[in-house]
């Protein structure tokens, strides 16, 4: 083939990249950095999403960052992503490594477990929020007074049903992602360590976790992103309630800018998600080492 076009396959395979890569470009810069732009360039205006938006300067931010709700909403928000992933990560792990067996039967459990990835994250909030209802929920229905209580009424609990409804929503995609993982490690491992006598709780800890570590910042990184932009969920179960108890950013963007028509303090907050995602999965990156991304190439 080198000789019939006069020029070496892998010079020709590098011409050909930057054409393929070329709509992928036109797509990220039409659908995220021109909004982007656009996002932050509203943060200096004011304007009710409606009629003429009007320069503000500097007043939207110095509105939004001396607002003593916003300290609040970063801290439930935290939390929520901190507690999800504590709660997520383990699970994800151990799901994953039991259902990468050969048994037939693991295969139908991993097709079970990942159907609430495939349902509708408000029809998920509707359904959870009629089964905790204290008085016609599955509490009530079935007589048990540690079901009936006030699950979305009380602060603790109702910061408790949203990270356990979130985990149980996005636990199987990340079980998926370390179910590759664990795939891909040689095989010749455990063989080596079944020959020296370690039985598979040592394997687990010793072979299986450390050849997951950047299985583990791919997935932490994509749980902890993805968890600025909780809102459909939140909003429906909860409406960030009660009180401010589950009241994270972007209910709090969406409250200012959908609510009170303040697109101006919301388009702050948005800039604000987009500083803490991308400094946040910088850092997760930096925890990796440099040879993640390499690592994640060699493992595709």
């Amino acid at each position: 083939m080198s000789s019939l076009t006069g020029r070496p396959p892998g010079r020709r395979q590098r011409s050909i990249l930057p054409w393929l890569a070329t709509p992928a470009l036109v797509l990220f810069v039409g659908f995220a950095v021109i909004p982007l732009v656009g996002v932050f360039a509203l943060s200096f205006t004011t304007w009710d999403g409606i009629g003429a938006i009007h320069p503000s300067g500097l007043a939207s931010w110095r509105a939004v960052l001396t607002d003593p709700r916003l300290p609040h909403a970063l801290w439930v928000t935290f939390m929520v992503m901190a507690v999800s992933w504590a709660v997520q990560t383990p699970l994800s792990i151990l799901l994953g490594t039991f259902l990468a067996g050969r048994q037939r039967y693991r295969a139908v459990l991993g097709v079970v477990y990942f159907v609430p990835l495939m349902l509708s994250s408000a029809a998920i909030a509707i359904a959870y929020k009629a089964l905790l209802d204290p008085n016609f929920g599955l509490g009530a229905g079935l007589k048990l007074p540690l079901l009936s209580q006030d699950w979305l009424g009380r602060p603790g609990l109702a910061f408790g049903v949203v990270v356990f409804v979130v985990s149980w929503q996005f636990v199987p995609f990340h079980s998926l992602i370390y179910q590759g993982g664990v795939q891909q490690i040689p095989k010749s491992l455990y063989e080596a360590a079944q020959v020296d006598g370690a039985g598979r709780i040592r394997q687990f800890f010793s072979i299986t976790l450390p050849q997951l570590k950047y299985t583990v910042i791919t997935s932490s990184t994509l749980m902890v992103v993805g968890s600025l932009t909780f809102f459909d969920l939140i909003f429906v179960l909860t409406e960030g309630g009660p009180g401010d108890a589950t009241r994270v950013l972007a209910l709090d963007m969406y409250k200012r800018g959908f609510q009170a028509s303040l697109m101006g303090p919301a388009s702050v907050i948005a800039v604000i998600l987009v500083l803490v995602g991308l400094a946040l999965a910088l850092l997760l990156r930096r925890l990796g080492g440099r040879d993640a991304g390499a690592s994640q190439l060699e493992g595709v």
